[in-house]
């Protein structure tokens, strides 16, 4: 079986993880927040693996690390919600240090990746 590109990129086998733990903490959520931060979570979550995929079937690096930048954002967005989600008590202080922890190390390699396909856009012109 092919294996693409983004598959072999540490950071999309964290970010898939990443949200794999974000759609089983949301489980505990209140039934209310179902259309509320539950979809927002897991939506978020995904986007991040998702754009580093797409970004990887780019052509150029400029567009690349767009995708890049997008993923970032979405990783923050989740920073975000986790935090409130934690506020009010629908995360325990365990989960979230665990995710914030873990969305340390994506936030992390995200940059190191956007900063290597800048390196590599400003070389070809």
């Amino acid at each position: 079986m092919y294996v693409f590109s983004f598959e072999k990129l540490e950071v999309w086998v964290e970010a898939k993880e990443f949200s794999k733990s974000v759609y089983e903490i949301t489980t505990h959520f209140p039934d209310t927040e179902k259309f509320g931060l539950t979809s927002q979570l897991k939506r978020a979550s995904i986007s991040i693996a998702s754009n580093i995929a797409e970004g990887s079937a780019r052509k150029n690096y400029k567009d690349k690390a767009h995708f890049t930048t997008i993923a970032f954002g979405s990783a923050v967005e989740v920073l975000n919600q986790l935090i409130i989600s934690f506020e009010l008590n629908f995360v325990s202080e365990v989960d979230y240090l665990k995710l914030r922890e873990q969305l340390e190390s994506i936030t992390n390699k995200l940059n190191s990746l956007r900063n290597y396909q800048i390196d590599k856009s400003n070389e070809i012109k």
